[in-house]
């Protein structure tokens, strides 16, 4: 039977940090399923269609990978998907107790699927999608950070903006 773990998130956008993790969780699990969570009363740069277009283009290239979206509750959606885990990057200290108080809350709802933490890749330690947009909203270089078809994606989306006002 095959090993599949869920990488949950919002990818808005996606990061190199985030290809980083589903990697290195290939070499845990058979297949990842890299799931956007649909949450409409969030507010994100990308749509949920765009978002999934960046997914897969970066993803393209890496086997055994899956594209999804999910609402809901995230224990339901593994169970599912019959998954055995659920996959989450640690960057730091201050990420460590959000992800342990969600990982304790999804082992009371579901304690057949167990959470596996990775730890970020040295490079990617403070790489965040939201510190990605707030450099690339100023025009910062955010070259190697994200795949390259983000990187364009973000420049596009800071000059609509720049020029809609």
């Amino acid at each position: 039977m095959q090993k599949i773990a869920i990488y949950p998130g919002s990818f808005d956008p996606v990061t190199n940090g985030h290809l980083d993790i589903v990697k290195r969780g290939l070499d845990i699990f058979d297949r990842i399923i890299v799931a956007i969570l649909t949450n409409p009363g969030k507010a994100f740069l990308f749509t949920l269609e765009e978002r999934l277009d960046m997914l897969h283009q970066s993803l393209q290239e890496i086997p055994n990978v899956e594209i999804d979206t999910f609402d809901g509750l995230l224990m339901d959606y593994a169970a599912q998907r019959n998954a055995c885990g659920i996959l989450r990057g640690l960057r730091a200290m201050s990420d460590f107790e959000y992800e342990f108080q969600m990982a304790l809350m999804n082992r009371r709802l579901n304690r057949e699927i167990q959470t596996v933490f990775l730890m970020t890749g040295l490079k990617w330690i403070y790489t965040s999608s939201s510190i990605i947009k707030q450099a690339a909203q100023f025009g910062g270089n955010i070259e190697g950070m994200v795949p390259p078809l983000v990187e364009e994606k973000l420049k596009q989306r800071y000059a609509q903006n720049t020029t809609a006002k």
